[in-house]
């Protein structure tokens, strides 16, 4: 996958609504094109989670797989600030004063609610 094209891949939840909203926002942001996406539903994306040591059927966090590592969770989101054009880049790296054992329970407690708050769609 990363043989002819070596951009990172957001890995979302194809079927939640606030994922499909958070690609939105990012492809609004990366006007140069420098991230790639994928289903964490979809073949590409399960083989994705497998090569980052996940299981293929683990749909529970946003994933970013670079060529040589992978990041979920909230690293993730502030990895992929840092591809998009400012401020995300600047407050991404503001947010990381925050450390991680306060980022990912806030993190998780969205994400293992996002169904009921935001609503799910039967396709990507």
């Amino acid at each position: 996958l990363f043989a002819s094209d070596t951009r990172p891949v957001i890995l979302f939840d194809g079927v939640c609504n606030l994922c499909n909203g958070g690609v939105n926002f990012v492809l609004d942001r990366d006007p140069r094109a420098r991230l790639r996406f994928a289903a964490l539903q979809s073949n590409a994306g399960r083989a994705l989670l497998e090569r980052s040591g996940r299981s293929r059927d683990d749909i529970s966090s946003i994933v970013l797989v670079e060529k040589q590592r992978s990041y979920i969770k909230s690293e993730a989101v502030l990895r992929i600030a840092h591809y998009l054009d400012e401020p995300y880049p600047s407050l991404a790296t503001l947010a990381l004063l925050f450390p991680l054992f306060l980022r990912d329970p806030t993190y998780d407690l969205i994400a293992n609610n996002r169904y009921s708050l935001f609503g799910q769609t039967n396709h990507c």
